[in-house]
Formats: C-alpha cells, structure tokens, sequence
C-alpha cells in the first residue's frame, strides 16, 4: 500500500507542466484497423517518424483489430525496423477470439510482462464480441505490488441499438468487476475503441461513476465528459474517423486510469491535478497543444471537424505522420490516443550511523543523507516522480520528522541527526525512513553511539577518585581489549593498550576526590 500522510498529501501540490510531457512510460491506445500484417512503412512513420521534434516513440500499446499471431509478429517487426526505433520491442501472445482481437507490444527495456489474462470470453449475442483482455505489466526496474499496472483492452459492440448499448454494458461491468478484484496496490487502466458517443451511456458511467464503494472505478485523465459525436466542442479529442466520409466526429478511443494513476506522485500520469478537486484539469477546447497534459489524440491537430484528417499544414504531426496514419485505416479507421505515466521513485540512504564514543554531555550529532534513486538514465528527470518521505526517531536520538520531498536526478537532502549524551552507556536504535517509494516503503537506518561518564583525574579506570595500583589491574585485566566503553580504555580510542597503562603510570599517586 502507498505511503502517506496528511501533511505530505497537503504538501503535493498541483503539477504544472510547461510545456508537451516526453514520452517518459507513454502508453498508446490503437485500433488499427482490421490488422493482419504488412502496413510496414505506415507503421514506420505513424511511431517513430518526427515532426517539429514531436514523435509517437511509445513504451507499450494496447492494440485493438488484429487477426491473428502472425499480424502481432509483423506489427513488431515493424517496430524493429523502423528509423529511429530502439529495436527492443516484444509481444504477448496472442489469444484468438470469436472476431478480431486484442493485443499487446511493448519495449522490453521500459517494461515487465508479468501476466496474460482472458478476463471474459467473447461470443454471440447476448456476451460482449469480443475477449476482454488484460496485460498486467510493471516499469523495468520496480519489482513491488504498487508499480503493477492491470491494463485492459477494449473493443465494445457498436452501433446504437438497445442489444449494442447493453452489450457494452456487459463488457464494462466485466471490466470493473475484475479492476475491483485486483490484489491490494495495483493500479489499473483501460484502453481502446469504446465505441461509446457520450459519457451519459450506461457503459460509460459503469465504468467512471463512484457506485460500488468506489471499488476498480476508473477516471478520464483529461476529464472532459459530453456528448462527443459530432460535436465541435471536442474537436481535439476525437479520434474517428480519419478517412471516411464522416470525417473527425467522434471520441471512440480513450484511456482512463485507476485514481491511484491520477494521484500527484508515485506511478502517476503526467498532467494538471487541480488542487481544488484533486482531479485532472479539464482538456483544452481551444488547442491540441495542451501544456496540462501529456494526453493526445495523435495526429488530430483540431482543424478537421467532420472531414477526412488534415495532411497539408497539420500542426501537430506535420504531413508525413498524418498521411500514414491515414494510410494505416483499413477503409475507416481510429487515431491513436497516448498519455505519458512517472515512474515512482526509489530511495536511497544512510544505512547505519555510528556516533563512536561521545563525553557525556557533549554534543553529537550526524548526517543521515536521503536521495531519490530513481533512474533518470532509463526514464529521464521528468520521468521520475518526486521521493516523499518522513523521519520517525528511536528513543535516544533526534531528527527532523519531515515531511520532505527529494527529486530525481542527483544530489541528496542532508538531516543533522543528534544523540542524547545526558545519561553514560551503550545507546542504540532503529531510525525509521517512511516513503512512497514502493519497493523500499521503510527504510531502517541503525544508529548507535557509548556516551562516556568523565573521570575524576586522568588515569583513574575505577572512578574511585586516586590514581593506585586499582587502577594498573583494571588496564592489565583488559590489556590488547578492543570496544567500545572497555573498562580500562582510558583515552577513548576502543583499544586498551600501553597508551591507557602510560597515563595511569604518568598520574600514578594522584588524588582528585570522588
């Protein structure tokens, strides 16, 4: 379970991105269209061509309208192959349905596969079409329950009869059913062609109304419900249809996220939160280029509303990237939509703090350092959310309790530490790091330390208050002794040793009072 508490969730204010989110973990939803192969240069250009320094250049898809293994396996050869590609792409296997079916490619250096699930079977009416599937994935490099992500692939029934509305219905219900069954500290997502023309429909609202204790209830991280079909007012959010003749009208593919992937740390989506609602900001209705949000209708630059996809002059894409993705449709067709995720942060501190041997009633004092560890080689800065921690001290020792933030990408916040020195003896503890960190939610650093008890004159060892003959059989009875607090180490320095015997021989007769 995620680690937090009121003064940190207070703390985390609202993110405010200046300008368009790097592909930091992007995930893309994509009907391709009745997909059985081939299509290479299309795909070449649709991900990985560039344009104004703006490129697809995914993690993972969720992929909707393929045939068959052996379309998966040249959509990633695809993706091997295209410039600029880094060559590390990969598939789950393919499951075959009663029609078209789901799949899922991602690059192996950015994620974990962990689980392929056939979530419900499709069939003829009255089931749903199609399989419901889910691909449960980690980022590379995290390895607990609260970096796994459940992602579902849809492709719901169209049209607009009373059997089609219910039989999104049904997927929906099965879809939430799972979410809400999934282990403790998952987060989850959903991506694909909808097929649903306003977020009032009764699938739609299964899937993002608060009914059932709130439990696998999913969130539109661009929040931005309506009416969508042939609506000018979501113009940069409709994803259907590039090519056929009722043009751009209509919001069929979209990506929505567990709250947990809305939430402004950990494994979160790279957008707006506002403070107010603690929901994404809505999207803009007046440019694709929304700087709240990493969220995109790729190739969709909003200046074709009820026509065919723009070619010439599309200022999001430019003109290669757009006809290949209308080139790609398989007579009609879908844009892709994609939105970047943070990978959360992993912690990295002090381990152990030894405060030596201290005169009682002397300052002593440490320095515990804690540093964000994420790897911002793999995921860049901008891809690692904040470290959000807190200090709980052991009796004994003392430390500021925090709550601090720590960023990715070098350097460490540095606490002074102190021990009590107003009672002599061994003193010991367990100071306790509570992070957001998944893999490493507490991070236990020992510390210890000897506080001293001065003698009465310098080579006393019994503290009688004289320098005698007690004194020489206490250094003896210890002599070539190492530790800490050693009767007989005279000099503090964890030996007993000639050293202690000279001061006792140099002071020997002495009488200081007790």
């Amino acid at each position: 379970m995620r680690f937090f508490t009121a003064p940190m969730f207070a703390a985390a204010c609202a993110l405010t991105l200046a300008q368009p989110a790097l592909a930091q973990l992007r995930v893309v939803a994509w009907n391709i269209s009745n997909y059985g192969g081939g299509r290479t240069a299309q795909i070449h250009d649709s991900v990985y061509a560039v344009f104004e320094g703006r490129s697809m250049a995914p993690d993972a898809f969720l992929l909707q309208e393929f045939t068959s293994q052996s379309a998966v396996d040249q959509f990633v050869a695809a993706l091997n192959s295209a410039p600029g590609s880094p060559g590390d792409w990969a598939a789950a296997p393919f499951v075959n349905g009663p029609d078209t079916d789901s799949a899922f490619a991602y690059r192996t250096s950015k994620v974990q596969l962990l689980a392929t699930v056939v979530v419900a079977e499709g069939g003829v009416a009255p089931n749903h079409p199609r399989h419901i599937m889910r691909y449960d994935v980690r980022p590379v490099g995290y390895d607990s329950p609260d970096a796994t992500i459940a992602c579902y692939s849809t492709h719901m029934k169209s049209g607009t009869a009373s059997t089609d509305l219910q039989r999104r219905l049904l997927e929906a219900q099965r879809i939430r059913a799972d979410a809400a069954a999934l282990p403790e500290g998952w987060s989850f997502m959903v991506g694909g062609d909808f097929n649903i023309q306003t977020s009032s429909q009764a699938a739609y609202q299964e899937l993002i109304g608060a009914h059932s204790a709130g439990m696998g209830r999913f969130f539109d991280p661009i929040s931005t419900p309506g009416s969508w079909n042939n609506n000018g007012a979501f113009r940069f959010v409709h994803t259907q249809d590039p090519v056929g003749a009722g043009g751009m009208d209509d919001r069929h593919d979209q990506i929505l996220l567990s709250s947990s992937l809305i939430e402004p740390r950990g494994l979160a989506y790279i957008g707006t939160i506002s403070q107010t609602t603690g929901l994404p900001v809505a999207y803009s209705t007046t440019t694709w280029n929304d700087p709240n949000h990493s969220y995109r209708s790729w190739g969709n630059d909003g200046t074709t509303f009820d026509q065919a996809l723009a070619v010439a002059g599309n200022t999001m894409v430019g003109p290669v990237i757009a006809q290949a993705l209308k080139d790609i449709c398989a007579g009609a067709g879908h844009l892709p939509v994609f939105l970047d995720l943070r990978v959360p942060a992993e912690i990295d501190a002090t381990e152990a703090i030894d405060f030596g041997v201290v005169e009682q009633f002397a300052s002593a004092s440490a320095i515990l350092h804690v540093a964000n560890a994420g790897d911002v080689a793999l995921w860049t800065g901008g891809g690692v959310s904040d470290l959000h921690y807190s200090i709980e001290s052991p009796a004994g020792f003392s430390a500021p309790e925090g709550p601090f933030v720590e960023p990715p990408g070098g350097g460490a916040n540095a606490h002074t530490v102190t021990m009590d020195t107003s009672k002599p003896g061994h003193i010991a503890g367990a100071m306790l790091v509570y992070s957001d960190a998944p893999d490493e939610p507490v991070r236990v650093v020992m510390l210890s330390g000897f506080v001293k008890a001065p003698v009465s004159c310098p080579g006393d060892a019994n503290g009688d208050g004289e320098v005698n003959f007690a004194d020489i059989n206490i250094v003896l009875s210890n002599y070539n002794g190492s530790g800490q607090g050693l009767p007989g180490d005279l000099d503090g320095d964890g030996d007993v040793d000639f050293a202690d015997l000279n001061l006792v021989l140099a002071n020997y007769g002495a009488f200081c009072g007790v």
